[in-house]
């Protein structure tokens, strides 16, 4: 009786480990029956980059295998392959492997022109993004669904995980600096897929004039927010591996500050240094890397520092590393550039951090916003 029992546990047991065993996740782009059906007969536009791959294959070279009838491809920064380096401008092309004209949406012009759009039915938008405001791919998103209005194009999004999804964490942007770094009132890290964030842009009327994109977002399956996802290839140049995308949200500050987080190098988000901090153990050389980074701050420097790359990596927004630094920094009138509060979002987190005040202080400070924000954000989730 007692074997019997011990039978029926571990039968139990087992049972129950393959019931909650997590089914496979699919991708939007991996949908290509729906996706074929919804782009049979059109003329098809795509936006997208290295990251837009169904398994080992571009959507590009696979669309076209399967009959779609691609007349355009779009790309954003770094370009359609993405093998231009960090702000280089591209241009115009013709891919090699599809004959298709590839036109730069971070060149002469962020915002795809009519002429481009005039022999376009649908576009389609299939790019990985890393869920921080300051990543410029939600930027040319905003750009094309705003192209898509005026000119009366349908949209199809094409969901992909945000593997910064499980926490909204940051300050609000505050309208005054709106740039390409940051067109919306949201915090840094805004916990979305980037198809809900698309409805968000179109929901709040973020478009210029209010207009409103014809928009379908292809979701994916069995995800949720807070699922750990390991992207599988680098979603930028500079954002080279799982670690670098997670510190990416706290360690993108240093973009404007005197410090190096190690863009010429093949360590870019994942180390942080500078010849002022000689009394810091690791060092590093920033030099010009094609592809990556062609001029990067303290160019043939030698920096010292810290080495993140096997650092634990919280859910937030981490102040703790530029707070650290700023009280290291010898010369604090020039710790700063102007580029910070673009970056911030914010003219107050730099005045903070001036002031003196911890880490807790200012968080508490974003959390007003915070509730604010996530309120909007429930009305536009498509994942639990």
């Amino acid at each position: 009786m007692i074997r019997l029992s011990v039978f029926v546990f571990s039968l139990c047991t087992i049972l129950s480990c393959q019931a909650q065993k997590k089914e496979k996740l699919v991708l939007g782009a991996e949908q290509l029956t729906e996706l074929a059906q919804r782009l049979k007969g059109k003329r098809v536009g795509l936006v997208v980059n290295n990251t837009a791959l169904v398994g080992k294959t571009h959507l590009a070279d696979t669309l076209q295998s399967i009959g779609v009838n691609l007349v355009k491809i779009f790309g954003p920064e770094h370009g359609f392959r993405g093998d231009a380096a960090d702000g280089e401008m591209v241009k115009d092309s013709i891919d090699h492997k599809t004959g298709v004209p590839a036109i730069s949406l971070y060149g002469k012009n962020k915002k795809a022109t009519p002429d481009q759009l005039k022999d376009v039915d649908v576009l389609v938008f299939d790019i990985q993004d890393v869920g921080a405001r300051f990543y410029t791919f939600i930027s040319t998103l905003h750009y094309l669904m705003e192209a898509c209005a005026e000119n009366k194009k349908q949209l199809i999004v094409l969901d992909r995980p945000n593997p910064n999804g499980s926490y909204v964490d940051g300050p609000i942007l505050q309208p005054k600096l709106k740039s390409f770094v940051g067109m919306h009132p949201i915090p840094i890290t805004h916990g979305m897929s980037i198809g809900e964030y698309a409805q968000m842009i179109n929901g709040e009327g973020w478009l210029e004039g209010g207009v409103k994109c014809e928009l379908e977002i292809v979701k994916m399956k069995n995800w949720k927010h807070d699922d750990d996802y390991s992207l599988p290839v680098k979603p930028s140049p500079n954002l080279p591996n799982d670690q670098a995308v997670r510190l990416y949200p706290s360690i993108c500050l240093f973009e404007g500050t005197a410090i190096s987080l190690g863009r010429g190098t093949q360590m870019p988000f994942l180390v942080l240094g500078s010849p002022e901090l000689k009394d810091m153990p690791f060092t590093f050389t920033p030099v010009p890397i094609k592809g990556m980074s062609l001029e990067p701050p303290l160019k043939n420097k030698l920096c010292y520092g810290m080495d993140l790359r096997e650092v634990k990596v919280a859910r937030k927004v981490d102040l703790k590393y530029v707070l650290m630094f700023y009280n290291r920094y010898p010369d604090k009138e020039k710790f700063f550039t102007k580029y910070f509060d673009t970056l911030a979002g914010t003219t107050e987190l730099k005045q903070q951090i001036k002031d003196g005040l911890t880490e807790e202080q200012i968080r508490t400070s974003w959390q007003p916003g915070l509730t604010e924000f996530k309120a909007k954000r429930s009305r536009y989730l498509l994942y639990p």
